[in-house]
């Protein structure tokens, strides 16, 4: 197992962790396994591309562990009432959508090649910082004022536009020719 790998599966063993500290209102420790697990993102996506050690491994379980993380802090979050529970359904539900989608098409013997869309990659980034911004309020009894409400409207549009724009895209990949061809809508 590669080093990048190694510090992969260091997001995996915070995700416990930061739950049970956000479960038990230890907010500061929660917001600093947040950071760790962001930072830990970073520096094993350098270690794999600067050190030549990426791997096919590597490039399941890097998405993988950032999904584990983000999604657990936000049903955590709606379910202490932090955030709307409609955000955190549609952004459970479009995960989860997108894992049934990929499931179906490789069952079907079409598996679809992951390439995350632009879109996709602003709406995790959105909800990274929404994440971080309630942990932080939560730890530092501080607020933000109108940045959370934003970030919320903001996470609820992209998570939209990102299920649709995926939608899409596998419903075009699931058509005969793949390319919406002259069959594609029918």
């Amino acid at each position: 197992m590669t080093a990048a790998n190694m510090i992969t599966m260091l997001r995996f063993v915070l995700v416990p962790a930061v739950i049970y500290c956000m479960l038990t209102m230890r907010w500061q420790l929660a917001f600093a396994g947040f950071v760790v697990a962001g930072v830990s993102d970073a520096v094993d996506g350098f270690v794999a591309r600067h050190f030549n050690q990426r791997s096919e491994l590597g490039g399941y379980l890097d998405p993988m562990a950032d999904k584990l993380l983000l999604v657990s802090v936000f049903v955590v979050l709606g379910w202490l009432d932090e955030l709307p529970l409609w955000l955190v359904i549609a952004a459970v539900s479009r995960d989860g959508l997108i894992v049934c989608a990929v499931l179906l098409s490789t069952v079907m013997g079409n598996p679809v090649e992951m390439k995350p869309l632009m879109v996709s990659k602003a709406n995790t980034a959105v909800q990274i910082v929404l994440a971080a911004v309630v942990l932080a309020e939560l730890a530092f009894d501080a607020g933000f004022g109108p940045v959370r409400p934003a970030l919320i409207i903001l996470s609820g549009l992209l998570t939209v536009a990102s299920a649709g724009a995926y939608l899409v895209a596998w419903s075009r990949h699931m058509s005969k020719d793949g390319e919406g061809g002259p069959h594609a809508g029918q």
